[in-house]
């Protein structure tokens, strides 16, 4: 059975349909980009799959239990963890602080008294953070305040906020937007070493040479419906997502 499995999911704003009956899968160990024009329902998709949106119809099954219409904090507990599109950090925090408080990101009484309350991290949470940083390559940045790393850096320190968290599954949203070439690739070579220490990965990314030169499978949405899926080479020469880019752009990608 597929570690994650969505069945018919659909999302109606009003009279419109972001998302209309779409099946998804990934099974344990695969990465899976998840593409589209702008518009395509992609945001909406990990906003339904991570429990931010409640679908208006559908199923999703995550390690075999329903968790469909789960608020996000459950889902997370779960073990099904996303980044967003907009680096969300704690700013005026350290690095290793954000990622310490990433641990209980999900935990709404916990995020809540380590903000508010008086800033005690165990041992073993400090030793577990030290652990992300050293794998994600921030380890030199852990003492910094998270405003003043570069926008890479910025993005790199959201992933390992999620790492520590500690997924079966995670979703990746846009993980390399805004970065040049060697950031992209870096990141990229990142997401691959994470799915090779046991977490899957589900990502959506705008960068085409990111997605099919990373993931194994890729699920191409149009207009809230699942255009297509296959390979990254089978998705690249399909006509009907070439004509969806609006362009033969993609195949050179």
């Amino acid at each position: 059975m597929p570690l994650l499995q969505a069945r018919s999911l659909t999302r109606h704003f009003g009279g419109l349909a972001a998302v209309s009956a779409v099946d998804l899968s990934v099974e344990e160990g695969e990465i899976v980009g998840l593409i589209g024009p702008n518009g395509a329902g992609k945001t909406t998709c990990f906003n339904l799959l991570s429990g931010f949106l409640r679908p208006t119809g559908g199923t999703i099954v995550f390690g075999g239990e329903d968790i469909t219409g789960f608020r996000p904090h459950q889902v997370a507990g779960r073990g099904l963890v996303r980044t967003f599109q907009l680096t969300t950090l704690f700013q005026d925090m350290t690095v290793r602080e954000n990622v310490l408080l990433g641990m209980h990101l999900h935990s709404r009484q916990g995020l809540r008294r380590l903000l508010f309350g008086r800033q005690i991290f165990p041992p073993d949470e400090v030793t577990g953070s030290d652990e992300v940083l050293e794998f994600t390559g921030l380890a030199p940045q852990a003492d910094q305040l998270a405003k003043n790393l570069p926008h890479g850096h910025q993005r790199i320190l959201s992933i390992a906020m999620a790492l520590a968290a500690r997924p079966r599954l995670l979703l990746l949203d846009e993980p390399v937007t805004g970065m040049n070439l060697e950031e992209s690739g870096h990141v990229m070579a990142l997401v691959k070493t994470i799915r090779d220490r046991g977490t899957t990965i589900l990502l959506v990314e705008h960068n085409m040479k990111a997605v099919m030169g990373t993931c194994e499978r890729v699920v191409v949405l149009n207009f809230g419906l699942k255009l297509a899926e296959g390979t990254p080479a089978e998705v690249s020469t399909s006509a009907a997502v070439i004509e969806a880019y609006l362009g033969a752009g993609l195949q050179h990608a």
